[in-house]
């Protein structure tokens, strides 16, 4: 009895998977008409915070505990009487305790001709991957901005990097963004606290140099892809699918068709070619490689990554911006997304489904 069951509901489970594939592939086009027929942005303003002003408030904050380690409630409620009406002033060669922080490094700073119009601004840019690369929306209009500001020999962009990730035409264009920059003359540092991992990995290799943490991963330079098939289910069930194409190879794998030995071939001709232009690709950023040892699909940690040449320095991004923010001016850029409504969530969500079993880095 059990077997039975299990068989049934594994059948069932199937049954229902195909389904909702068939239903997030409909969904998908139906949402896609519609976006193309509204033809409206999903842009909102940019955004675009000074790092300096938030880490010299956090240090003055800091140094202000510092000077008065007892300042606890009864302190401050002395504080507050001093200040009213009235209230006595003690203390008075104390006042200006914190007022020569950012001034007197602006002024040193003058002196030796680092501000100003010399000064070195950093366009901070952050980048979190998924597997359909989502985010190169956004990156896309942060690189144009940068572009339009950027002085080439003055100024740099510091990406922050974190993607494991995902299929080709996405993260093609978000290296693709990218090599706007460099084609600019702009620098690029790309920095890993985390993972960049194949598709993550292209996109830092355009940077002029890649910083990772101790335990980031990177590499992954690979090709991956999976397709389910339910062809002998259907047919067991006497569900009959046809499929009819004009061309030799316009369809190799499918997942309700049988699948052909010639069409499977086909498709791992498909997985090599992407391979060897990924490979093609890293080589022209950094011919330093051995790809021949590398391109295997492993993945490394931030210290095996250096000794191997995939990265040029061990840190963390919070070091690139305090450093960033010393030597002149740091801006964070961001360009957020209108969100998406039912209909678009659900065709964002059918677009991964799909996009995963073709492709991905």
């Amino acid at each position: 009895m059990w077997p039975e069951y299990f068989l049934f509901l594994l059948k069932t489970l199937t049954l229902v998977v195909a389904v909702v594939f068939v239903v997030a592939a409909l969904v998908s086009v139906v949402a896609q008409a519609r976006n193309s027929q509204a033809g409206e942005s999903r842009l909102k303003p940019l955004k675009i915070r000074r790092l300096n002003d938030e880490i010299e408030s956090r240090s003055k904050q800091l140094r202000e505990a510092l000077e008065k380690p007892d300042a606890g409630w009864k302190a401050k409620w002395a504080e507050l009487r001093q200040r009213l009406p009235g209230g006595k002033q003690k203390d008075d060669h104390k006042a200006p305790a914190v007022t020569e922080d950012k001034p007197a490094a602006t002024e040193e700073r003058n002196e030796e001709g680092e501000t100003g119009d010399s000064a070195t601004r950093t366009f901070v840019l952050r980048f979190h991957g998924d597997i359909r690369a989502s985010a190169v929306e956004a990156l896309r209009e942060e690189v144009s901005a940068v572009l339009q500001a950027a002085e080439p020999g003055r100024d740099r962009v510091l990406l922050v990097l974190d993607s494991p990730g995902g299929v080709v035409p996405g993260y093609g264009l978000a290296a693709a963004q990218l090599a706007r920059l460099r084609k600019a003359e702009i620098e690029l540092i790309a920095v890993v606290d985390r993972v960049a991992a194949s598709g993550g990995y292209m996109m830092a290799a355009v940077a002029n140099r890649i910083v990772a943490a101790p335990f980031a991963i990177v590499g992954s330079i690979g090709v991956v892809a999976q397709m389910p098939n339910i062809h002998r289910l259907l047919k067991r069930n006497d569900i009959d699918v046809e499929l009819h194409t004009a061309g030799q190879h316009k369809r190799t794998l499918t997942l309700l068709g049988e699948n052909t030995e010639a069409g499977r071939e086909k498709f791992r001709e498909e997985l090599e070619q992407t391979h060897v232009l990924f490979k093609q690709f890293l080589n022209r950023y950094r011919p330093q490689l051995d790809l021949e040892k590398l391109a295997t699909g492993e993945h490394w940690y931030g210290e095996d990554a250096l000794e191997l040449g995939l990265i040029d320095d061990i840190g963390t991004s919070d070091d690139w911006i305090l450093e960033a923010a010393n030597q002149g001016d740091a801006f964070e850029i961001t360009q957020p997304m209108k969100k998406r409504g039912l209909l678009g969530r659900l065709s964002a969500s059918a677009q991964s489904l799909l996009s995963e079993w073709r492709h991905p880095l």
